[in-house]
């Protein structure tokens, strides 16, 4: 039997998001960042869109190459969105974030 080869680099990622004393989040599979604030942030996901709300939210490392996000500040929930991704496939940051 012929074992597939995914090439798909999106595919090979996975998602986790670790919450330490309520004030440090490491997140996994992350595509993008769609927006954020001290309040918000919201991201796709190899899981989907994820919403995360809180209080003095700050993006303390981006790798998007490899997926991974650090946040600090105070979490107060964290929300999924199913279905499509959150914007349009080749709209860039910069456009999104002139909205």
């Amino acid at each position: 039997m012929e074992e597939r080869v995914q090439s798909n680099p999106q595919a090979k990622r996975n998602h986790s998001i670790v919450l330490n004393m309520r004030n440090i989040c490491n997140i996994t599979g992350v595509l993008d960042v769609i927006s954020f604030d001290e309040d918000e942030v919201i991201l796709e996901t190899v899981e989907g869109v994820i919403t995360i709300k809180g209080k003095e939210l700050h993006v303390s490392r981006l790798t998007l190459e490899k997926g991974e996000l650090d946040i600090d500040g105070v979490f107060h929930s964290f929300s999924y969105k199913d279905g499509d991704s959150y914007h349009k496939p080749n709209e860039s940051l910069l456009k999104r974030l002139l909205r």
